[in-house]
């Protein structure tokens, strides 16, 4: 996987506590970090899945059986 550099800036406060937290636990600050974003990402993702997912079943009742819609289509 190709690696790329990023650079932030952050309350010193969150970043001692992330460097003392890795430290006591042997974590690479870039794996930490990665692994992180990734979960964010994930959850808010869900979150989009979720108001999708209500929305469309509002509209559920407008729905057209799929045979039903392909038998008008090739009429």
């Amino acid at each position: 996987m190709e690696k790329t550099t990023i650079a932030l800036k952050m309350d010193y406060g969150v970043i001692k506590r992330f460097r003392v937290f890795c430290k006591e636990r042997g974590i690479k600050y870039g794996f930490f970090v990665e692994e992180a974003i990734k979960e964010k990402l994930q959850e808010e993702e869900t979150k989009d899945d979720i108001l999708d997912l209500k929305m469309l079943r509002r509209e559920e009742k407008y729905a057209v059986p799929f045979e039903d819609y392909l038998k008008k289509r090739h009429a």
